[in-house]
């Protein structure tokens, strides 16, 4: 698939530690499997359905992977640990390949670093056109795994909205990091006017520090809609499970319901979500009262020779 002429790649510069390789830009996964485009389940107008899954580079099989999300027929899909041409991979481009399985035609892969002989890092698919794609380092202490926040502005119904993903660094530790990281994505995100939304693997609980960081101006849709008493990352034996994958959606959108599928395709358990985007402002136009308009026609008419 070539890129549209409307795609714009930007790359916001910016001191980075690197412990593997350097950072690559965003781009369209960019292949030659045929897509077989999903059809769009029948939901009613404004409504969006999304994923935010940790596959875990497909270690436990990428076709298991497509399955869970082309049962859930989604509209956008957030990925974490996405291999693109490593040897743990196969050489193969995971991107593309979730694309061709499960049919979601637009696609891109926002590399980390380099590992395993190709690019790590995280991924969009979109069954709604990319308008243009960002990509921003996120601040990372030295030595450590290198994160990133992802941007893609999709034009959904002829609407542009803005879809962030990403995946902050682990825990248990480098809490004060990970607080770092949610300043830098909270700043980010309120100068964009548009509708968005955050999804990712947040790496830490829905109380702590960073998440309500983000809460300030995001809605925690597990939360809004009880579903927040659902890990997403499973536990040894009896130690149960860890809710850090999220959606958050701004204002303009309503929560409709959430779902965390318990499901073995990865490490982590996706999240679905399904919200309604509320209809574009109308702009308001002024109407003149018609006792000053006609006051108006009168003070013209005088003043006429």
């Amino acid at each position: 698939m070539r890129p549209s002429p409307l795609l714009t790649l930007l790359l916001v510069a910016g001191p980075l530690a690197c412990a593997t390789g350097p950072v690559v830009r965003p781009t369209l996964s960019s292949g030659v499997t045929p897509v077989a485009v999903a059809p769009k389940a029948a939901r009613d107008a404004g409504a969006l359905r999304v994923m935010t899954f940790n596959i875990q580079s497909g270690l436990r099989g990428l076709a298991q992977v497509a399955d869970v999300i082309r049962a859930e027929s989604p509209d956008v899909v957030a990925l974490q640990e996405v291999d693109v041409g490593s040897t743990r991979a196969g050489g193969e481009d995971q991107v593309e390949r979730l694309s061709a399985l499960t049919g979601l035609k637009y696609r891109a892969h926002f590399g980390t670093t380099k590992l395993y002989g190709g690019h790590y890092g995280i991924a969009l698919l979109s069954r709604y056109p990319m308008e243009s794609l960002a990509q921003y380092p996120l601040p990372t202490p030295r030595g450590a795994e290198p994160r990133t926040l992802a941007h893609a502005v999709l034009d959904v119904d002829g609407r542009e909205v803005s879809v962030y993903a990403t995946h902050l660094i682990r825990r248990p530790f480098n809490g004060a990091a990970r607080v770092r990281q949610s300043v830098f994505i909270a700043n980010l995100l309120a100068k964009d006017a548009r509708p968005r939304l955050l999804m990712g693997d947040l790496n830490d609980d829905p109380d702590s520090r960073p998440v309500r960081l983000l809460r300030r101006q995001l809605q925690d849709v597990a939360k809004v809609t009880h579903a927040d008493a659902k890990g997403t990352y499973p536990m040894p034996l009896f130690l149960g499970s860890l809710r850090i994958d999220y959606v958050m959606a701004c204002g303009a959108f309503t929560p409709v319901s959430s779902r965390v599928l318990h499901v073995g395709a990865s490490d982590h358990y996706p999240l679905v979500a399904d919200l309604r985007l509320a209809p574009a402002a109308t702009p308001k136009v002024a109407i003149e009262a018609p006792a000053a308009r006609d006051a108006a026609t009168t003070t013209a008419a005088a003043a006429a020779p």
